[in-house]
């Protein structure tokens, strides 16, 4: 039986949107949420009674917020709202990547500020604990609009979804689970495309790579440092508590602790002044992206729980407000993926410099390309160029996207934050950094075999052992691609406290 999340009463974290997204937990909202959301709705009601002019409720979308609407062409507004904005393009999203966006979005409706009604919440998380996942393009979002409205399709019965393993029409995934298809009522067609749950669900996914690639590279570090025999003066505590960065001090304490009793090191010791940059500024450049990624996973949570629509209803249903404002935009969260994205880069661009200096016979003191009849074979010369190469195009995707800037609904829209792009590409870009690393993970097990097993130091040899059992040392050139995909395989699968 799967673990219940529930949501409403305490501040989300974004590893309980990759628990729901990736694990399949199954989410729920407390009674406070369930009550807020109808206090909200109550709100909304009331103004279309009072005939109140209040933007989104009973007027056009965008440039056409002051044409006002009547009372029966609300709902219709709402349809048409969906039907328009759900014009993405290009290749769909994964299962996680649209389960993170719906959980940002329900994070959203519990607030209650949104006005949306109960109905549409439960189905929001009916699609989600049924794993009812609708088709959703993956481009087209200048932020948001384009995405939400996809999977709101499927709501109405629109459009397609995967469910149990097959792709099939929406209605006919609706009717197999007893669901009848939601009709949108006034404002809910703008509440379910605008905000920020697009950006902020894929962002949680991305932070969940990245926390596992920052630890997974202090690893693959430390096994290449130690077949290339550094230096470990450079790693030396007093050294870096001089610089007074807790990413520093978290990748230092980690490569001491992984290198600690290698015969290796111990007696490689003075046999040079100083190692070249890749190895002994590792606990400084890890370090640094570790700190980024703490900014960033504060940006993040401070978005997943904050009201990002527009317009918010306030107050009571006796006493309320409704506001036009600039929540939506997700300028934040596309800084954060943007600023994540140059992290990550140089987290591959170092490992990149690590696993060249393993395969270089003039710097590493081991058989050219490590393999022992080079020549005839030509070992791991080729996987340092497919490195290179996804360190090519890493620069590529971290240009940030949140400095692009468009202007949309007829000058309504001047300034747009693009952070779903932001967040997309730093997904790809994390998919690239996984390669990298998996490829140094793969080199440095293979240099380490040239010093014999037992003078490794026990946190190396450990990370060893677990390649092993998946991926063969070389002895001759074989086909290549598959170790590097078992190495990628092991890196996603294991986590790093049990190595």
């Amino acid at each position: 039986m799967s673990q219940t999340l529930v949501w409403g009463d305490t501040p989300l974290q974004w590893r309980d949107v990759v628990k729901v997204a990736r694990q399949g937990t199954t989410l729920a909202l407390s009674d406070s949420a369930w009550q807020r959301i109808a206090q909200g709705r109550e709100i909304v009601g009331n103004i279309v009674a009072a005939g109140q002019v209040a933007y989104g409720i009973n007027t056009g979308l965008g440039a056409l917020c002051n044409i006002t609407l009547s009372d029966d062409e609300l709902s219709q507004l709402s349809r048409n709202t969906l039907l328009s904005h759900a014009c993405g393009v290009g290749p769909s999203l994964g299962k996680p990547e649209v389960r993170a966006i719906l959980c940002a979005a329900i994070a959203n409706y519990s607030h209650g500020k949104s006005g949306v009604s109960v109905v549409l919440v439960e189905r929001l998380l009916a699609l989600l604990n049924l794993q009812i996942t609708p088709q959703v393009p993956s481009q087209g979002s200048v932020g948001y609009l384009t995405h939400m409205a996809h999977i709101s399709l499927a709501l109405m019965g629109v459009g397609e979804v995967e469910w149990e393993g097959h792709l099939m029409p929406a209605q006919q995934a609706l009717e197999r689970n007893g669901l009848a298809p939601f009709r949108p009522g006034a404002k809910e067609g703008l509440s379910l495309v605008n905000g920020t749950p697009c950006m902020t669900g894929l962002a949680c996914l991305a932070l969940d790579d990245a926390e596992r690639l920052l630890d997974w590279a202090d690893i693959t570090g430390a096994m290449s440092f130690e077949a290339l025999r550094g230096q470990l003066a450079a790693f030396d505590p007093e050294v870096l508590a001089l610089k007074a960065s807790p990413g520093i001090q978290r990748s230092g304490e980690r490569l001491r602790r992984l290198l600690m009793d290698s015969a290796v090191l111990n007696e490689s010791q003075g046999i040079r002044t100083q190692d070249a940059l890749s190895l002994r500024a590792m606990p400084q450049v890890h370090g640094a992206c570790r700190d980024q990624f703490d900014h960033a996973q504060r940006q993040v949570e401070t978005e997943l729980n904050a009201c990002t629509d527009n317009p918010l209803v306030l107050g009571t249903p006796q006493a309320w407000r409704v506001i036009s404002q600039a929540n939506p935009h997700g300028e934040s969260v596309a800084m954060a993926c943007d600023v994540l994205a140059i992290a990550l880069a140089e987290l591959g661009s170092i490992a990149e410099r690590r696993l060249d200096r393993l395969v270089n016979p003039l710097v590493s003191g081991l058989p050219p390309f490590l393999v022992a009849q080079p020549g005839v074979n030509s070992g791991m010369m080729i996987a340092q160029y497919v490195a290179a190469s996804l360190c090519a195009e890493n620069r590529q995707l971290a240009q940030p996207a949140v400095l692009d800037n468009y202007v949309t609904s007829g000058l309504q829209e001047d300034h747009l934050s693009l952070g779903t792009g932001s967040a997309l590409k730093l997904l790809k870009l994390v998919s690239n950094v996984d390669h990298i690393i998996a490829i140094e993970y793969l080199l440095a097990a293979q240099a380490l075999e040239f010093h014999g097993e037992a003078r490794l130091a026990s946190g190396t040899l450990h990370a060893w052992r677990r390649l092993r059992q998946s991926v063969a040392s070389w002895q001759q050139d074989r086909w290549l691609a598959p170790d590097i995909a078992r190495a990628v395989s092991e890196i996603k699968a294991h986590p790093v406290d049990a190595l």
